[in-house]
């Protein structure tokens, strides 16, 4: 496992990215301290989509109907408020916990 800083990192982006390509993980860090890690791409995130993965891991659902969106829906539900009574209008529903 390689620790390097982000400046670092930056300055030799590319041989980094081979040494992950390579299997290594790398963690970059800032100042000392860790802030992120990078390792290669396996396993079934890979061979899946984003979605589908989350989608089989139970984090997410898949659409209800088919088509995406109901647009009308979105817009029925919009605020018709603006300005300062748009500000009002939203502490007010975080107060009611909506």
């Amino acid at each position: 496992m390689n620790r390097v800083p982000i400046s670092q990192l930056k300055a030799r982006l590319s041989e980094y990215l081979e040494a992950v390509r390579a299997g290594e993980e790398v963690i970059v860090t800032d100042r000392g301290r860790p802030v992120a890690r990078i390792t290669p791409v396996s396993g079934p995130a890979e061979k899946e989509g984003r979605l589908q993965m989350l989608i089989r891991t139970g984090q997410a659902r898949p659409p209800d109907r088919a088509g995406g969106l109901d647009l009308e829906m979105l817009r029925a539900h919009r605020p018709r408020v603006t300005g300062a009574r748009l500000a009002e209008a939203i502490i007010e529903e975080r107060r009611e916990g909506r």
